[in-house]
This record gives structure tokens, C-alpha cells and sequence, in this order.
């Protein structure tokens, strides 16, 4: 008998756009335990007067353990199939929630924020990792739609996720949204399925002579570099999209009214509708665009142009127009890691052992989140924001020239080699 978790020839779980949807889903409903932390951050303050770098530890900690067990959890993925994955995922995220609306210690708000972190890591991970081996021929655009579920889901949100703080406070916003959240996973959890074995077919973008193992992949240099570039440019965006409401607070814009090609509203508000909005864009188009462009020059101008968007934002943002235009670009540039490594990691190291490769990766996520801390330490200390995302800019100069000048050559080479393997593997075979 089939394994329950693989889809079956026929079915409706054998379609790889089902599948996909299901995914896209499953993301968008975990999207506001990241992107719609911020909103909270204040309230939480204004209710019990602790520290907001002291509140934001609850943000590292969730993105450490969303990402730190991402390589466990990818291997019960890649062994068992998705469905137990994500519908565990499901009842974490809904619990989370709920415990957050009742925390009044910080211990307790910092175990909310970590039962949070492993339930969304649940999530992302195997449907980013499911993606892949569903669309092996277009990796890119496949892991950038799943992956613009995550950056567009909290654009759908946000505005009943501000009404509702306005209206119902924080605590009930939080239980409300949990039960819907973590409903809607678990309903999506039922239709995952992996693919049956040698169902698909991998296509050309730098082939691997042989699907490589965790443990081979992180003796490659060239993975190294990668992981390198994907927490430098993880870090510099965690750094401004933790920070955005305290940012606009600081620039006195938060609540100005704006009102950009007919559409209107506060600066803040406007600013993470929009925001979230391109961070979905930007994954799927920039994942697309990869597929054909290739992955590193791909990456090295969006990291280049998110770079200058950080600056814009740090040295024009006290306009509220300005803040909402440069907040977007950051996040339209920033997001594209999140396809286009998945798809990276898998053209390099094959898609067999495609979901934990890429769990690996994404605990550099982890080591980033502790930069969302440090950037709230140095704003306190220097009085602005201008210096933070100063920093954050020459991260993301860093991550290009890494991609150019370390990770391409290293992928062509390996490149190389697999071309001359299969030649030698044809000529002998007769």
C-alpha cells in the first residue's frame, strides 16, 4: 500500500497545483506570527511597561526556533511526507496565540513566542521543501509562490489585524486570530501529499552529478558562502521589517495620513499593506526571473537595490510619502532569499534530501534574528534609525559581491564537473 503521505496516481492530491495552492495557503496563514509581530510590540508596552529590546527577545526567539529545528523537522518531512508536519504545525501556531493573549511575564510571552517558532518552522519548511520537488523544472518560481504566501499572507491581514487592536485590544486580537490561523492549516494539512518517486524530471540550472546528503553538503565550501550571503541578507532585512513600527514611531509618521496613485491612510498602516504586498511580488517574480537569469546575478542586484533602499529609508523616511515608497522597496528586494535559495540548494545538492538541505540553510535565519535586538539596542543608543540601516545596507553589498565573486564560480565549477561525469557515465555504458 501507497504511504498515505505520497500522492496517489489519479487523485486530486496528485496535482502539483493543488498541491502548491495548499501550500500558498498553509503560509499565508502563519505569515502574521512574523510580518504582524510588530504591531504588537507597542501595545505590549504600553500595557505592562517592560522594555521593548526586552519584548523584542520574544521575536529572536520565535525566528530562532522557527529556523534551528527547520533541519529535524525537514528530515521528518522528507521521510514521512508533509501531512503530519504541517497539521502538527497547526495546533502549535493556533496554541501560541492564544498563550501570547494571556502572557503577563516575559517568561511567559518568551514561551509563547517559542511554541510560535517551532510551529511556523513546521510549516514554512515542509511546503517550501514539498514545492520544489513538485516543480522541479521551475524551482524558482515554485518555492517564490509558496514562499510569497509568507510575505503576502499578513498584506490580506493586516488591516483587520489594525482594526481589531483598535477595537478589541491585543489580547482578544491574538486569541481571534489563532483559532483562525491555525484552523485554516489544518483543513490545508489534509491535501499535502509528496510526489511519487521518479515522478518528475530535474531540468537544467547548475545539475548536480548526484543528489547530495546533508553531511556531504556542508563540506562543500560553495554551501558555506551560501549560507554566508542567505544570513547577511536575512539579517539586514530582519533588522527594518521587525523594527517598521517603531521606526515610523520614532520618525513621528506613524499616524500622518498619506495618499499615494488614489489610495489613502496612515503612514504605518499603508506602509504594511503595502509592504507585505510587494514581499509577496517580489518572491515569485524574483524566483521567476532566476530560473532564466541564473540565481546569483538574480540575487546580487536585488541585494544591491535593497541595499538602497535601506538607505532611503533611513535618510528620507521622516517623510511619510517617502517612508511608504522606500518600506516597500525594502521589502519587494528583501524577500527574494526565500525562493530563490530553496531553489539554489536544490539545483546544487539535487532534490532528494531537498527539504533538510534547505532546513540547514534556513538556520541562518536563526543567527540573523539576533540582529532585530541589536538594531533596537543601537537605535536607543544613537537616537535614530539612520545608522541601522546603514548597517543594514553594507550587509547586503557583502551578500552581493559574495554571490558574484564566491558562489558563482564555485557552482560553475561544480557545474563543470557533473557535465564531465555524465559524459564519461555515457561513454561507458553501452
Amino acid at each position: 500500500m501507497a504511504n498515505e503521505n505520497q500522492a496517489s496516481a489519479g487523485g486530486i492530491r496528485s496535482n502539483p497545483w493543488v498541491q502548491l495552492i495548499a501550500g500558498i495557503i498553509c503560509m499565508a496563514m502563519v505569515a502574521n506570527l512574523q510580518y504582524g509581530w510588530t504591531l504588537f510590540v507597542d501595545p505590549i508596552n504600553a500595557k505592562y511597561h517592560w522594555d521593548k529590546v526586552a519584548i523584542q527577545y520574544t521575536f529572536t526567539l520565535f525566528v530562532l526556533l522557527e529556523t534551528w529545528l527547520v533541519p529535524i523537522e525537514a528530515y521528518l518531512a522528507d521521510k514521512y511526507g508533509p501531512r503530519i508536519l504541517v497539521f502538527s504545525g497547526s495546533i502549535l501556531i493556533a496554541i501560541s496565540w492564544m498563550f501570547m493573549s494571556r502572557a503577563n511575564t516575559l517568561p511567559l510571552l518568551y514561551t509563547a513566542g517559542a511554541i510560535g517558532g517551532i510551529g511556523t518552522g513546521l510549516v514554512y519548511g515542509t511546503c517550501v521543501g514539498n514545492a520544489v520537488k513538485w516543480f522541479r523544472n521551475n524551482r524558482g518560481l515554485a518555492a517564490g509562490l509558496t514562499a510569497a504566501g509568507f510575505g503576502a499572507g499578513a498584506a490580506i491581514t493586516v488591516l483587520p489585524l489594525t482594526h481589531s487592536l483598535a477595537t478589541r485590544g491585543y489580547e482578544q486580537t491574538l486569541f481571534n486570530f489563532a483559532l483562525l490561523q491555525g484552523g485554516v492549516v489544518l483543513l490545508m494539512s489534509l491535501i499535502l501529499a509528496k510526489p511519487a518517486s521518479g515522478a518528475l524530471v530535474r531540468r537544467s540550472n547548475a545539475p548536480p552529478a548526484e543528489d547530495a546528503p546533508p553531511l556531504e553538503m556542508i563540506g562543500r565550501p560553495v554551501f558555506w558562502f551560501m549560507y554566508v550571503a542567505f544570513t547577511m541578507a536575512g539579517a539586514s532585512g530582519l533588522m527594518a521589517t521587525a523594527q517598521m513600527a517603531p521606526i515610523a514611531n520614532s520618525f513621528g509618521i506613524a499616524k500622518l495620513h498619506v495618499e499615494i496613485l488614489g489610495f489613502a491612510g496612515p503612514a504605518l498602516a499603508f506602509a504594511l499593506s503595502l509592504n507585505n504586498l510587494m514581499n509577496g511580488l517580489g518572491r515569485p517574480l524574483f524566483g521567476y526571473l532566476s530560473d532564466f537569469l541564473g540565481r546569483e546575478f538574480t540575487l546580487c542586484g536585488t541585494f544591491l537595490a535593497g541595499g538602497a533602499a535601506m538607505l532611503g529609508l533611513g535618510h528620507y523616511g521622516h517623510d511619510p510619502v517617502l517612508f511608504v515608497v522606500f518600506a516597500a522597496l525594502v521589502y519587494i528586494f528583501w524577500g527574494d532569499i526565500y525562493s530563490i535559495f530553496p531553489a539554489m540548494t536544490s539545483d546544487e545538492f539535487g532534490s532528494k534530501y531537498a527539504t533538510t538541505n534547505y532546513g540547514i540553510l534556513y538556520t541562518g535565519k536563526g543567527f540573523a534574528s539576533f540582529f532585530a535586538p541589536i538594531a533596537g539596542a543601537i537605535a536607543a543608543k544613537s537616537g535614530n534609525w539612520t545608522l541601522v540601516l546603514e548597517i543594514a545596507a553594507v550587509m547586503n553589498l557583502i551578500a552581493a559581491l559574495i554571490m558574484v565573486f564566491a558562489v558563482r564560480p564555485l557552482r560553475q565549477r561544480s557545474s563543470a564537473a557533473a557535465a564531465v561525469a555524465v559524459s564519461v557515465s555515457d561513454a561507458v555504458t553501452p
